[in-house]
């Protein structure tokens, strides 16, 4: 492992906080040291209180910031003094702690404090800096990991059994550190947990961990677990679209809710699943008991969910009865699925959860690999991941969790979606907490958005082959589809119908009514398995209701699509699925409508520009954001017993009044 310290950079971020801020996202960029919101950091100071007394300070990573991103913000100041003095108490309750390290922070403002802040205050060194590198966690997950860690770091490191961290852990370290430490000690290490290094510069204990992290791989590559083997390259996946759908839909029941489901598709995840020891090695628990929120105990082997169930069950109610503990058990839905065909799959309540439980899994996978080859994989016991995930400390942050969005856990395809009212639905829609499928014929489309809960695919839409595939390739990247919004179309230039060419007409149709219907009939399979049921939104047109002169390809097409959704409402009701329509008229906000054009309209009518944008019965612009909101309303329970309605948006026009 190599040190990315730079001291130009460094030089940038002045002062002992400045420093923190640097080197923790030095450590965060790594993600073979820390992963989504793990690990911690810390840096003690002095500053004068508002009697202009002088006070310890450390500030520690506080909860909910990533050390990749983390501001000054995200640090938590608390009284080193406070901190100390816990540390000596004989007892104290995890939330009894963390009420007294809320209570000793002295801005109200801040981040509550990481549960570790007890344990950074107690060690040495200004800068403490906490990981949990893949490289010591498959050393210590395995038969002798004690022995094996021991002769890794010798006396540079003090050696702690594993603890659950909190108050315990906390003790532990205050009463065990300052018996083994020397003064070759640069780190602590806590078993089956991670690794803790500290300096008087954020620069040293920076290069103390890449250093200790450095003598961990070179441990096993002189063992052979280092290099793993490349796999094979996954073979081309069969359609699979109604599979992986229905899976979706069981896991969602287990979920309490719709839930994303995603195909990794991924060499190593293939690999992995095809193991022939995949049934032993997966089945013992997480690499580290910090990941069992986000990835449960264990991943789900094959497509079983009953049997998963079932074993979550028998665990949950062995391990509440060992504890002594009356609990309420979490829902048992997996979070992570190994497959021979599918490969690794990782589900959450939002895409963000799935796309963390995917790159928690694959590193997960080279731990086990690692510590498989350096003499045998060997988890925690499953009670000590049992008080993890139901910790006091985790139960009360399920508590205190806001209310999810309208569309936590469902997923939404738009068409169009580069531009205008396309990309509007999809900035409704990702607002609301849906994971977003766009398609365009615009390359752009794949650039649209970078974010776990955005998928931009370049589809044409009439060609069949290239829909099938997009369709194909949307559930897989989460899971199924609960949302269609029929918005792509074309508006060619005027013609009356004595001069329309042919070819003209038949491209109009092919794309504003055939690739509509092939979309709707590809797609219905998939909305039959949407957990809250299906719901289809056409953007169609004022054309539809009042069409005018020279529009006849337009008006046609576009009217034909209101009546396939109209027959579709009579036949898909049965299987809960509605279609309505919006008719949007005269919105100027989308590529269609340059300035040219515009002042060109205007003109015609004797108009200026915003006379002619509010020429309606209300005197107002509708924007592509107004017919977006109510295509994704249409999509909420507002409209949940609203079918083959087709409602105007266009301010009042009086042709269609």
């Amino acid at each position: 492992m190599n040190s990315r310290w730079n001291d130009a950079e460094a030089a940038q971020y002045p002062g002992d906080l400045g420093q923190r801020v640097y080197s923790s996202r030095l450590l965060g960029r790594d993600s073979a040291l820390v992963l989504h919101g793990g690990g911690n950091t810390s840096v003690k100071s002095r500053e004068k209180n508002i009697f202009g007394e002088e006070e310890d300070i450390l500030y520690v990573k506080g909860s909910g910031w990533d050390l990749e991103t983390i501001e000054a913000a995200g640090f938590s100041p608390c009284r080193l003094n406070h901190l100390l003095k816990l540390a000596k108490l004989p007892e104290l309750s995890d939330l009894q702690m963390a009420n007294e390290l809320k209570g000793c922070l002295t801005n109200s403002a801040a981040p509550m404090p990481s549960v570790e802040a007890i344990l950074h205050a107690i060690l040495p060194g200004k800068f403490v800096d906490h990981t949990h590198a893949d490289a010591l966690i498959a050393i210590t997950n395995t038969a002798g990991g004690l022995n094996r860690v021991q002769e890794v770091f010798g006396d540079r490191v003090v050696f702690i059994p594993y603890v659950m961290p909190g108050f315990k852990l906390a003790r532990l370290c205050a009463e065990l550190f300052p018996q083994k430490a020397t003064g070759k000690t640069i780190g602590l290490v806590l078993m089956n947990h991670g690794l803790f290094t500290f300096g008087d510069t954020a620069k040293v204990a920076y290069e103390r961990m890449i250093e200790l992290v450095t003598l961990a791989e070179a441990y096993l590559a002189k063992n052979k677990a280092w290099e793993l083997k490349s796999p094979a390259p996954a073979s081309p996946p069969r359609p699979a679209r109604l599979e992986i759908a229905a899976l979706r839909k069981e896991i969602s029941a287990a979920m309490g809710g719709p839930a994303i489901l995603a195909v990794q598709g991924t060499a190593a995840g293939h690999a992995f699943a095809r193991r022939p020891d995949v049934a032993t090695i997966s089945q013992q628990g997480p690499a580290t008991p910090d990941h069992v929120i986000r990835t449960k105990r264990i991943p789900m082997l094959g497509r079983d969910v009953a049997a998963f169930r079932a074993a979550y069950q028998a665990y949950f109610d062995a391990c509440a009865a060992q504890a002594g503990r009356k609990l309420v058990m979490l829902d048992p839905a997996p979070r992570v699925l190994l497959d021979a065909d599918l490969g690794l799959c990782t589900m959450g309540r939002t895409a963000k959860e799935a796309a963390i439980a995917a790159d928690i899994y694959h590193h997960t996978i080279d731990i086990i690999s690692r510590a498989t080859a350096l003499g045998g994989w060997q988890a925690l016991p499953a009670l000590e991941i049992f008080d993890v995930e139901y910790w006091d400390l985790e139960q009360a942050k399920l508590r205190a969790a806001g209310k999810a969005p309208a569309f936590a856990g469902e997923v939404a395809l738009v068409t169009g979606a580069a531009s205008g009212i396309g990309k509007a639905c999809v900035d409704s829609l990702l607002k609301r907490g849906a994971a977003v499928v766009g398609l365009d014929v615009n390359p752009a489309i794949t650039k649209l958005y970078s974010r776990p809960d955005f998928h931009g695919i370049v589809c044409d839409l009439t060609q069949e082959a290239s829909l099938a595939t997009a369709v194909e390739e949307a559930v897989r990247k989460f899971g199924g589809l609960d949302m269609l919004i029929l918005n792509a179309g074309i508006f060619p230039p005027g013609a009356p119908i004595a001069d329309m060419k042919s070819d003209l007409w038949h491209k109009v149709m092919s794309v504003n009514l055939d690739a509509n219907f092939l979309l709707l009939r590809e797609c219905h399979p998939l909305l039959k398995l949407a957990p809250n049921g299906g719901r289809v939104v056409v953007i169609g047109s004022k054309n539809v209701p009042a069409p005018g002169p020279g529009a006849s390809a337009y008006s046609a097409s576009k009217a034909a699509v209101n009546q396939l959704v109209r027959v579709a409402a009579l036949e898909w009701g049965k299987d809960r699925i509605r279609l309505n329509s919006l008719h949007p008229n005269m919105v100027f906000d989308t590529a269609l409508w340059t300035p040219e054009i515009l002042a060109s309209r205007a003109k015609h009518y004797g108009l200026s520009v915003e006379e002619y944008k509010t020429n309606n019965v209300l005197k107002t612009e509708v924007s592509s954001r107004d017919v977006a909101e109510l295509a994704a309303e249409m999509c909420g329970p507002l409209f949940a017993k609203t079918t083959a309605a087709q409602v105007p948006v266009d301010g009042g026009n009086d042709r269609v009044i």
